[in-house]
């Protein structure tokens, strides 16, 4: 596992204050929403956020956020290919 997947899985936990869950908690290719994480259209709105914040991407399209927030790993690979900072 590579650094941005631990540094990306620290970010959400803190930034949707998920306390009880641990970067271990997790997997890579785990749905962030629905039955996987069970993360919600706020918490979509926090990882928008999150993206400018830590990486410098601005989301033009919301409707990209289903695809990119899938998982971490579509995360990760959506950073690596955008980020700015």
């Amino acid at each position: 596992m590579n650094d941005l997947h631990t540094e990306l899985k620290k970010s959400i936990i803190d930034q949707l204050n998920l306390e009880d869950m641990d970067v271990s908690d997790i997997e890579n290719d785990e749905p962030l929403f629905g039955d996987g994480l069970g993360l919600d259209s706020i918490d979509a709105l926090e990882l928008i956020v999150l993206l400018e914040k830590d990486y410098g991407i601005k989301l033009e399209d919301p409707n990209q956020g289903k695809e990119i927030f899938n998982s971490i790993n579509s995360m990760v690979d959506f950073i690596e290919k955008n980020r700015t900072k």
